[in-house]
């Protein structure tokens, strides 16, 4: 992750009891070597998830007790934890908020869009559903149903613990509650790859003869984070062509819900938008960043694409006919679609228009 861009503030959301502190402990465990800020939001005076993850993140995390974060007055306590953790010192690349378990998402999305800080930038909610409680759930808290509904990515835990038959139910009501493409990801005890939410760095920080990754590593298990990479496919995509905005765009209105992550870099080539874009997806999150080329640096396009049950070379026939052969005579206006999802100022889009405030900016 380029140390210039904002760093992404990802939500981890779900009822009491549907495993959050679980799939954040494991995305700890898995992290390699990216630095992770985690600011944890109890319920209540005990901080208990909070002492359950202190010692994985030590300095790094921070907690907002005796209450929901969405019940703050103005914002500005998370604006004071997200101002520390986003200090160049701490090198953070990715920062988690761990959601109370009666906290509203849509109020947490809100403050992170209205958030002043230039270091920092939303990057999708994580919706953590209890799969032997889903129905119970419902009852219990109706709003689950509005919550699924601004998600970016499904997290259903605990699929130990029903039948097939059950799980599949469940995953067809979550596709009718939930957005038209949001993924759903099946996990058991919080087993999520962390790859899905953020780049891994190579484990480069040692403190003694072993690094503090590798005892991580070592005390959850090798072969297990292993096992759960295995359950996804990656897909890499190159090309030195420029790619058409519109049919690219098209390509993202239409991926397939097992597509959980694109990451990379893509070069549009339109006159007046040269820079290459960085493409960050989870979900069905999206945000492309604008970044100048390297001296010397080749202009091309390079994906990954990770998810479960895809087709790869089908994902590569569908990339592959988004190239264009002549992008300099490409219409400006062309790159709208995408100018959607860049953060910027408005006087900086050139000839293109200013999106609509209308329209979401953490969705398709």
């Amino acid at each position: 992750m380029n140390s210039r861009q904002p760093i992404p503030v990802v939500v981890l959301a779900g009822f009491l009891g549907s495993g959050k502190t679980t799939v954040l402990n494991h995305l700890l465990a898995g992290r390699g070597g990216t630095r992770i800020g985690v600011v944890v939001n109890d319920f209540g005076s005990i901080e208990v998830d909070a002492m359950s993850v202190a010692g994985q993140v030590g300095d790094s995390m921070v907690s907002l007790g005796g209450g929901c974060l969405c019940c703050a007055v103005d914002g500005s306590e998370l604006d004071a934890y997200l101002e520390k953790l986003s200090a160049p010192v701490h090198r953070i690349d990715v920062i988690v908020i761990e959601a109370s378990g009666l906290a509203e998402p849509q109020e947490m999305i809100r403050m992170l869009l209205a958030n002043e800080n230039p270091a920092v930038r939303y990057g999708g909610m994580v919706e953590v559903v209890d799969a032997a409680e889903f129905d119970a759930t419902r009852t219990r808290h109706p709003e689950t149903d509005r919550h699924l509904a601004v998600a970016d990515l499904v997290v259903l835990n605990k699929t130990d613990r029903v039948t097939a038959g059950e799980r599949a139910r469940i995953e067809t009501e979550l596709a009718a509650l939930c957005a038209p493409g949001t993924p759903v990801v099946g996990a058991d005890h919080g087993r999520v790859d962390p790859e899905l939410l953020f780049d891994r760095r190579p484990w480069t920080e040692t403190r003694g003869q072993l690094s503090f990754e590798d005892l991580l590593a070592e005390a959850e298990g090798h072969d297990r984070c292993a096992h759960t990479h295995a359950a996804y496919e990656s897909t890499e995509f190159t090309s030195r062509q420029a790619l058409s905005p519109r049919r690219f765009m098209d390509f993202l209105d239409r991926r397939p819900a097992g597509l959980y992550r694109i990451k990379g870099f893509v070069y549009f080539g339109v006159p007046g938008h040269e820079e290459r874009y960085e493409i960050q997806a989870v979900g069905r999150f999206l945000r492309f960043a604008p970044q100048p080329w390297g001296p010397g640096e080749p202009r091309l396009t390079q994906l990954v694409l990770i998810g479960a049950g895809t087709d790869g070379q089908g994902l590569l026939r569908e990339l592959e006919a988004c190239r264009e052969e002549a992008p300099q005579d490409a219409n400006p206006e062309s790159m709208w679609g995408v100018l959607r999802y860049v953060d910027r100022p408005a006087e900086d889009w050139g000839d293109a228009r200013e999106p609509d405030p209308s329209e979401a900016p953490w969705t398709d």
